[in-house]
């Protein structure tokens, strides 16, 4: 419950500090003095939108801090969080500051604002403090309409009034959904893969059996043949040159003497000597050596030269291997040593690409049954928020008839759609205000009273499964009057018996029945020379700020009267304001018989169903 609020120069608030009490809080005032204000500061505070021109002109900060009482529920859910705890209060504060912009400064630079917030005292990021919103207050507004016109807060809405089962199981769907998406993305991610995969595979088996194809075996291969292609080539003239050197050598031609003969001579001669002289005997055996050498190398060129013989076919094979060779190390741009490392790379890389087909099975497996666990898990919300939707049907309908809504219709229809993290479920709320017409959209359907009275009563049943103890409604009876407005009085009188209400009104029946009455309204005063912002001399020093006052039982009748019209007539018109303070006498009395028990009946609480 909202306790206290203190706002110092926000807005058009140079200080305010207020104490709300329990049950219906009502803040009325002139179109235009400020009670949005308020509203707005609660808002701010609780991590909502701020902009620079949240801070108070001719100011550079601004200060919110909102007090709230602490009960079983909130501290247990606070405590599992580890909030700062101090007693049984939270103090939420919010300090905003500005500080000039990036622009031209002077009268045309644009300024920034910075928040810091706290919770207890102890700093925390505008996010968690917007995530502790939700479980202080609940705002209502005809400026609502919009979100509750959206599709997905429609279905939100159901899934909250559901209670701890339909969220928990929607917490289920949400992890089903994340680990369906996550074996999506790694299936889409494979099956790219695999495709890649498919190409690389495809390049490597080509090439793998291309040089397969081309049995390389020896690094030298390719030497070893060029040499032998030379010899092919030239063989007739390696046929010649070894019988000339064998003539030489040894055979000897046309008279002349051969080396080998020449060498014997010399042999000869060199024994005599030796006979002589020992020191000739190392000369004989070189000599000896060399007729040695030169008859055997004589008999092998003469070997060499009658094996060698023309072979057309052979030379033709070993050019052709030759070019083939060449053209392989030409395309892949490498040695004939590199070329046959390439061809083993090449078995291992295809053997390792070939096994990749099963794990891509695999996958598929894996992500279909987490897409049909997927929709077992939609499935069991869909028929959570079913029952749901039965039950919302039947209390919203409930709290509409004594909003003067007595033939109402309302229900919940579901669509289908693609499995989220919210289900398959496409939810729109329908309406039918007026007897004989069919249910449409509610945003086809509701006029702005019909839509306060239905927001009013969509408040009312969530009050009864949600644990916000603070409701604030701005101006939702706008646009209705008489029986209507009466209706709503009730029906926020009711809302007040469980939970704090703080309203912001216009119609004396609504303020009425407040527990609390507060007034809000513009005044001007005198300011020192340097807050003055009128360039206007006589107006130099005058500032425009908002009062808020609580009001005692006759400054109340006086307010009412003023709501009611009665004290704008002209001046001296007793019969108008007699009958104003007559109208006042007769709100106030009428409230205080409800507020004693004298109270319609109410839509049945719903009662918690038993889950499996």
């Amino acid at each position: 419950m909202l306790l206290s609020l203190r706002i110092e120069n926000f807005a058009l608030v140079d200080a305010l500090e207020v104490t709300l009490g329990p049950g219906l809080n009502v803040l009325t005032g002139e179109t235009g003095a400020g009670k949005s204000i308020i509203l707005d500061a609660i808002e701010a505070v609780l991590g909502g939108r701020i902009t620079a021109r949240a801070i108070r002109t001719g100011c550079d900060r601004a200060e919110i801090e909102a007090t709230f009482a602490i009960d079983q529920s909130l501290r247990a859910w606070l405590e599992a969080r580890q909030w700062a705890m101090t007693g049984d209060r939270l103090v939420c504060s919010v300090e905003i500051v500005s500080s000039p912009g990036n622009g031209d400064g002077g009268k045309g630079g644009r300024s920034t604002v910075r928040s810091r917030f706290r919770c207890n005292g102890q700093p925390i990021p505008k996010t968690r403090m917007a995530i502790l919103r939700d479980r202080l207050v609940t705002i209502a507004a005809q400026g609502q309409t919009v979100q509750l016109l959206q599709a997905e807060s429609q279905r939100d809405w159901l899934d909250e009034f559901g209670g701890a089962p339909t969220l928990k199981q929607r917490s289920a769907v949400a992890k089903a959904y994340d680990r369906a998406q996550e074996l999506w993305l790694q299936l889409s991610s494979r099956r790219q893969q695999e495709a890649q995969r498919q190409q690389q595979l495809d390049l490597y088996q080509f090439q793998l059996q291309e040089l397969t194809a081309a049995a390389l075996t020896e690094a030298q291969e390719l030497a070893d043949l060029e040499q032998e292609r030379d010899r092919l080539t030239h063989v007739v003239d390696l046929q010649q040159q070894s019988y000339q050197a064998y003539e030489l050598l040894y055979a000897g031609a046309d008279d002349a003497a051969s080396c080998a003969e020449l060498l014997g001579k010399a042999e000869a001669l060199l024994e005599r000597s030796a006979r002589f002289d020992r020191q000739v005997e190392a000369i004989l055996e070189m000599v000896t050596s060399a007729l040695t050498q030169v008859t055997e190398a004589g008999l092998q060129i003469n070997a060499y030269g009658a094996s060698l013989e023309s072979d057309p076919d052979r030379l033709e094979w070993v050019e052709g291997r030759i070019m083939q060779l060449k053209a392989l190390c030409r395309k892949y741009n490498l040695d004939l040593g590199a070329l046959i490392a390439r061809r083993d790379e090449l078995e291992q890389w295809v053997g390792e690409l070939t096994d990749g087909g099963q794990s891509l099975e695999a996958l598929e497996h894996q992500y279909q049954a987490a897409y049909q666990a997927l929709e077992a898990e939609c499935d069991r919300l869909h028929q959570l928020r079913r029952r749901a939707a039965r039950d919302l049907e039947t209390q919203l309908v409930a709290e509409l008839v004594p909003l003067a809504m007595e033939r109402v219709q309302f229900a919940v229809e579901f669509g289908r759609v693609p499995p989220s993290s919210a289900g398959f479920d496409r939810i729109t709320y329908t309406f039918s205000p007026n007897p004989g017409e069919p249910l449409q959209p509610l945003s086809e359907t509701a006029s702005g009273g019909e839509m306060s009275r239905f927001l009013l009563a969509f408040e009312a049943c969530f009050s009864q499964v949600s644990q916000v103890q603070t409701a604030i409604f701005d101006e939702i009876d706008a646009g209705v009057s008489g029986r209507v407005a009466q209706a709503i009085a009730q029906k926020l009188h009711h809302l007040s018996q469980d939970h704090q209400v703080l309203c912001v009104t216009h119609q004396p029946i609504v303020a009425a029945m407040a527990d609390h009455h507060f007034r809000v309204a513009k005044v001007t005063i005198s300011a020192p020379l340097a807050e003055s912002i009128t360039d206007q001399d006589d107006a130099e020093g005058i500032r425009t700020v908002v009062r808020l006052s609580a009001l005692g039982s006759e400054h109340r009748r006086l307010e009412l009267a003023q709501l009611a019209g009665g004290l704008d007539g002209p001046a001296g018109s007793t019969e108008t304001l007699a009958a104003a303070n007559a109208f006042a006498d007769s709100l106030l009395d009428r409230a205080a018989r409800l507020r004693q028990g004298d109270r319609p009946p109410r839509a049945p609480r719903r009662l918690p169903r038993k889950t499996s």
